[in-house]
């Protein structure tokens, strides 16, 4: 009798251990995915857009945007990162990982613009290997005291001749938004309205002539007041400040970004 009872308490034990286990393996389940810890953009601040060249930062700008090669200035720093393209002066670097580059007929897909070559997002195996030297890239800045991250050329997939998609853009974006994350950077969009790109990781956004093209108004309903706005002709900065100068941060700029260039804010 008692051996039997001795039995039945066992099994009744290892019943309530499963229950437990089972219990908590729902609760994992269900709980959110845990959150990233990032100083976010301030809203209130004027910015400023540096990539040509470092210069002096008035008092009124609490927001920099400066090369990943240059040291941050102070305020709140964003580091620029071209992340889906190459940077002229990297050529040689490329050139011994020209497998990830993307090609046409041989030769590198360039950004006629720019003359900048194009990186290939189109395998998973090709994007986590770009994630690891951006993500390097992305880690120096962390180190250098930067509060957040810009990847350019968020949109080469339009330059590409249509080799590369929206969902590589994307799929690659989320592996570099994650990075940063783990890092403490928070990230900007770069540009391309209408991505949703709070859902890819990103923070906040950096939008080029939004004023220009009518497009601002879509990064401010993503992510209300924490966007930046750089316009490059003096008729679309005073429409993009009438309209949004009160709400967003404006700057113009020159198109080369030079030290000495044109700066002014709403």
């Amino acid at each position: 009798m008692g051996e039997a009872l001795a039995l039945t308490a066992r099994g009744s034990v290892r019943r309530m251990r499963r229950l437990v286990v089972v219990l908590l393996a729902a609760l994992v389940l269900a709980a959110p995915a845990p959150s990233y810890a990032v100083e976010q953009l301030p809203v209130g601040a004027d910015a400023d857009y540096q990539l040509g060249g470092v210069r002096d930062v008035p008092e009124r700008v609490g927001i920099v945007v400066r090369d990943r090669t240059a040291r941050p200035a102070g305020v709140y720093d964003v580091c620029y990162v071209n992340g889906f393209q190459t940077q002229p002066n990297e050529r040689r670097f490329w050139q011994q990982r020209r497998h990830l580059l993307l090609t046409r007929g041989g030769r590198p897909v360039v950004d006629e613009e720019w003359g900048e070559w194009l990186l290939d997002l189109r395998t998973p195996e090709k994007r986590r290997a770009l994630a690891r030297i951006v993500g390097r890239w992305t880690a120096g800045c962390a180190r250098k005291g930067y509060e957040a991250v810009e990847y350019d050329n968020l949109d080469s997939f339009t330059r590409s001749h249509g080799l590369l998609e929206r969902r590589h853009a994307v799929a690659y974006a989320r592996l570099l938004t994650r990075r940063a994350h783990r890092v403490g950077l928070a990230v900007a969009q770069k540009n391309l309205p209408g991505l949703h790109g709070r859902r890819v990781g990103f923070d906040f956004a950096i939008a080029e002539e939004c004023g220009r093209y009518d497009e601002c108004g879509r990064y401010a309903r993503e992510y209300g007041r924490r966007v930046v706005v750089v316009e490059y002709r003096r008729r679309d900065f005073r429409a993009t400040c009438r309209q949004y100068g009160d709400r967003l941060a404006v700057v113009l700029r020159d198109r080369d970004l030079s030290p000495r260039g044109t700066r002014s804010w709403c």
